[in-house]
């Protein structure tokens, strides 16, 4: 049985279908209130971004990991020693400034996995959106080419293999 909210489409071509879908959607968002504070977007899209641009955040993300993992680390040794100097002098100094050492190399290892997860995140978005977009187009070219093939039922009686047939314009 058909789905009764799609009588009337066997017909259609997939450009009449999805053009009726997105003035069906544009409808509904043209009543959704507005999110945006700088208004719409160029070419009425919803969310840009460029490839390029993820590229400079998860660059910028990757440099800052380098710098702060080396500077960051700049004064540990001589934190070190100094909180063992003052132990050993007998002040409690020394075992404060240890604590505090350690503090600091534990937030700046917190700050070193956040660049890491957002450069490699941005990385594998890049690739996943490529991927993604590949995979579309695959599936718009195939629903184009499928419109010109007639494919025979597989319970054909016929021992032969089958074979689509072309229909549309043939080079």
């Amino acid at each position: 049985m058909l789905d009764p909210r799609r009588r009337g489409r066997e017909s259609m071509s997939f450009d009449q279908e999805w053009a009726e879908l997105k003035a069906k959607a544009a409808m509904r968002l043209d009543g959704a209130p507005d999110m945006d504070p700088g208004g719409p977007s160029p070419g009425g899209a919803d969310l840009i971004v460029k490839a390029d641009d993820m590229g400079k955040i998860g660059h910028a993300a990757f440099l800052l990991h380098q710098h702060l993992s080396s500077a960051g680390k700049h004064a540990q040794s001589h934190t070190e020693a100094a909180a063992k100097s003052l132990e050993n002098d007998g002040f409690d100094m020394g075992a404060a400034l240890a604590k505090a050492g350690e503090g600091w190399q534990g937030q700046l290892q917190v700050l070193l996995d956040a660049c890491a997860q957002i450069s490699n995140h941005l990385d594998y978005s890049v690739k996943s959106s490529k991927q993604d977009d590949q995979f579309v187009a695959a599936e718009m070219q195939v629903s184009k080419i499928s419109e010109y093939l007639d494919v025979p039922s597989s319970t054909s009686d016929s021992d032969a293999p089958l074979v689509p047939k072309a229909e549309g314009p043939v080079m």
